[in-house]
């Protein structure tokens, strides 16, 4: 009989329960699932008008990024008020959460940190050619965490600033040129004063091989089995591998059609009787 009594007391306490907070917790579903869609449409009102503007394109992604976030969890904080939580309360306990989760996540909060400093100090922007933590690559994007470059083999490679802002960083577009380094290698009976002026006249006929500064050739070392040159065109970032293929290739057929031997590695053996 007790059992029985001890039963029915808690089904009435939960069927209270469920009266009184069901219809909350419903509506607060629809309201989450309602918000999400209204902060969807919102962010993506920014980023059109942000197109349209003449801000940066580096700071277009990180600012839509930052309002996406800013929004749900103001929007996670009005739900749960909804629900029956104290807003006071909540936020103390999302401030106590906050600590506990960024002692366990201070890498994501240094690569929050990097992409602040990113926008701060612009080492790069959008659309340069730059190598850091030991990729190549063209910016595509930074984001709040990430930084996004399109590599020359055609990969993302998803780089985090806080990596980023302590490491290396080589921008090969901000002075507009860049230096492409070849190195050709003739035979030591060949003419280097020919071969140069040969590989000069192929620079100088490229289209994107710039004027200024002055393509240059030299010995840069004898190797052991040919005389290396170093050849260096300077071009626009852009047309770097273009460049970079091109001059390989013509400097090689160029040399070729002035009888200049490419040598390929080969040892002097003498014998003794």
């Amino acid at each position: 009989m007790e059992n029985l009594n001890f039963f029915e007391k808690y089904s009435e306490t939960a069927a209270e329960l469920i009266m009184t907070y069901a219809p909350k917790v419903l509506l607060a579903i629809v309201v989450l699932l309602v918000g999400l869609r209204i902060v969807n449409v919102i962010i993506s009102m920014i980023g059109k008008q942000l197109s349209k503007s003449k801000i940066d394109e580096t700071l277009k992604p990180f600012i839509t990024h930052l309002l996406s976030w800013l929004l749900k969890i103001m929007l996670f904080i009005s739900v749960a008020s909804m629900v029956g939580i104290e807003t006071t309360s909540f936020v103390a306990v999302l401030g106590a959460a906050g600590l506990a989760v960024g002692l366990a996540l201070q890498g994501t909060l240094a690569n929050f940190a990097g992409g602040v400093l990113l926008l701060l100090f612009r080492p790069y922007k959008v659309g340069d050619l730059v190598e850091t933590q030991g990729r190549l690559g063209i910016v595509k994007e930074v984001q709040i965490f990430t930084s996004i470059l399109s590599t020359p083999d055609n990969k993302m490679a998803i780089i985090p600033n806080g990596a980023i802002m302590n490491g290396e960083i080589i921008n090969y577009t901000a002075l507009g040129k860049i230096r492409v380094d070849l190195v050709m290698g003739i035979s030591y009976g060949a003419d280097i004063r020919k071969a140069k002026e040969v590989l000069l006249n192929v620079m100088q006929a490229h289209p994107k091989v710039l004027k200024d500064p002055a393509p240059f050739v030299g010995v840069q070392e004898l190797g052991d089995s040919s005389v290396n040159l170093a050849v260096r065109p300077f071009a626009e970032p852009p047309n770097y591998w273009d460049v970079y293929f091109d001059i390989y290739e013509q400097g090689k057929i160029a040399l070729d059609d002035h009888n200049i031997e490419i040598p390929f590695p080969q040892m002097d053996v003498h014998m003794k009787n």
